[in-house]
């Protein structure tokens, strides 16, 4: 079976809300789109590059469908993802969207979540999920995340969508990866690791004494 891989952007707060462009998502009256910009530099676009080259197949949730699906099928060539994204099979787990949609080797995924997505990894090696806040909070309620890729910047946004938003499931992450770059930003790899373990420090310090 493949593995299911999440990437999001993040503030240090876990807000993930549109960091791509002030018209991207102003839901809830968020005034912070585009944050993202003003810090990304080279270096770092090659290492996103880099992590979502291995991507076999994406999976989206409606909104950021639509915003991808409003931008990368006419992107400049010239950018390293377009061929990349546009070429990959593509699902959407959406319950109001119909088919067939606009962009090509798109598809809605259909059933229920959890056995679509598993049929999803059955195919595909890895697939990968970007942004679709929404979507992903069903996905690490049911268990069915394998890695999680946090690209951590250095600001707090206060308000906004989270990566793991009130009812998250707890879960304990391994990290497998951790690069700091110049701007302070922090990409970590992280791959899911069962439940939170719990101990008494109280007794770990009676223990060493």
């Amino acid at each position: 079976m493949g593995k299911l891989i999440v990437t999001e952007f993040t503030s240090v707060d876990g807000v993930a809300q549109a960091p791509g462009a002030p018209e991207e998502d102003p839901e809830g009256g968020f005034e912070y789109g585009g944050w993202q910009a003003p810090l990304i530099d080279r270096d770092e676009e090659h290492f996103i590059f880099e992590q979502a080259k291995g991507m076999d197949a994406l999976l989206l949730g409606r909104r950021t469908y639509e915003i991808f699906a409003g931008y990368w099928p006419t992107a400049p060539a010239e950018f390293e993802f377009t061929e990349l994204i546009n070429r990959v099979p593509k699902y959407v787990a959406s319950r109001t969207l119909e088919a067939p949609l606009s962009w090509d080797t798109a598809s809605l995924l259909e059933g229920d979540l959890a056995e679509a997505v598993n049929g999803l990894k059955d195919r595909h090696g890895n697939v990968h999920v970007i942004g679709s806040l929404n979507l992903v909070q069903s996905l690490l309620r049911l268990g069915l995340v394998d890695q999680l890729n946090l690209w951590v910047y250095p600001l707090v946004l206060g308000d906004g969508k989270r990566v793991f938003a009130e009812g998250a499931v707890p879960a304990a992450l391994r990290l497998a990866e951790s690069r700091v770059f110049a701007n302070g930003t922090l990409k970590l790899e992280y791959e899911t690791a069962g439940e939170p373990a719990v101990g008494d420090i109280g007794a770990d310090v009676d223990r060493l004494t």
